[in-house]
């Protein structure tokens, strides 16, 4: 039907052009009866011809400019169609200027617009990771009434974190507010985890996959896939990096070194192994508790124990109660990197004494 519409169109406008023609050069058609006819005639055929051959010409342009924007993110479209809407502002006002030049004042504004659209598009797709994360951000907080409510702040995961499997619970409880921001990045080097042929790296990458699953399907928490990258940039910690900043958003991390080159950048960070430091029970030097020793220590008559919670406790002397559950007196706490560590002694020692 369409193709009827614009063949139909083809020959009026020609026919029309025709007819035009012959009245605004009447000479052509005094000596030939009815020439207005046969102009109209010969104009409706010319443009039926040259719009079919430009027709298919112009529809196998567009079928391949169709699939290769297929191939083009979203991100990279929408910063390119910004800048050049842009740049039309400028183009614009210089052609005011050039169109009342004689001669070539309509070709000059034309390709000042077109340069001016270009610069423009170009600068906009430099800048297409910020706005890729602008209108995620956008997406993600749209209410039920259907407004954008403002940018949440975004929590954004790396490798060792999902691996870890507490930001799951942490989840869970409700702690976590904004939006969980997983990075297509992270997922492919969860893949390649995955897919590792070392046994242990692949039961790690598979966990990361899962937990992913679980945040996505069982938690009520809003989870947003990042699909933008940023090629210029190898490693993973620094892409997070540059990520937090487009996004203003935090690190969610218990990668000793992340966190310190997050700090370096002024990168706020979340840092799961900090977090359960501080929530473990307070220990104080003077105190009682009840321990079962397990094992040796590294010092001649140590014992080790554990709370509840994984903190190690060494016991002055408690090699001889290994198997045995017994009551000890705290004697210092020390706080390091890698957690907390209580030393004490057996209280039965201390009533001897």
């Amino acid at each position: 039907m369409w193709k009827r519409i614009y063949h139909g169109s083809c020959l009026a406008i020609g026919a029309y052009g025709g007819w035009q023609l012959s009245r605004m050069q009447p000479e052509w058609t005094e000596r030939l009866a009815g020439g207005a006819y046969w102009l109209a005639g010969v104009g409706a055929v010319l443009l039926l011809i040259i719009g079919i051959w430009g027709g298919q010409a112009l529809l196998s342009l567009w079928n391949r400019m169709e699939i290769k924007l297929e191939n083009v993110p979203g991100s990279e479209l929408l910063a390119l169609s910004i800048g050049a809407l842009i740049g039309l502002v400028p183009g614009a006002l210089v052609m005011q200027l050039l169109m009342p030049l004689p001669i070539m004042g309509s070709v000059l504004s034309a390709l000042v617009l077109s340069g001016c659209c270009a610069v423009g598009a170009r600068i906009g797709y430099s800048r297409r990771e910020e706005w890729a994360a602008l209108m995620a951000g956008l997406r993600i907080n749209k209410g039920k009434d259907g407004e954008y409510k403002g940018i949440p702040e975004h929590k954004i995961l790396d490798t060792s974190v999902i691996i870890d499997g507490r930001i799951a619970d942490i989840c869970k409880t409700g702690f976590v507010e904004g939006t969980l921001v997983i990075p297509e990045f992270v997922l492919e080097e969860l893949q390649h985890i995955a897919d590792s042929s070392d046994l242990l790296k692949r039961n790690r990458g598979r966990r990361g996959l899962d937990i992913l699953n679980k945040i996505q399907k069982e938690l009520d928490v809003r989870v947003l896939i990042y699909e933008g990258d940023f090629e210029e940039i190898s490693e993973v910690d620094s892409k997070l990096v540059k990520l937090a900043k487009v996004l203003q958003g935090k690190v969610v991390t218990n990668d000793y070194n992340l966190n310190k080159v997050c700090e370096l950048q002024g990168v706020a960070v979340l840092n799961i192994n900090d977090l359960a430091n501080a929530v473990k029970p307070v220990v104080l030097p003077g105190e009682e508790i009840v321990v079962s020793v397990i094992k040796d220590g590294k010092e001649h008559g140590q014992g080790v124990a554990y709370l509840d919670d994984g903190t190690m406790i060494v016991v002055e002397n408690g090699r001889e109660y290994i198997g045995s559950t017994i009551e000890v007196l705290v004697t210092s706490v020390l706080q390091t990197s890698a957690g907390r560590m209580i030393f004490a002694k057996p209280k039965l020692i201390e009533r001897a004494l």
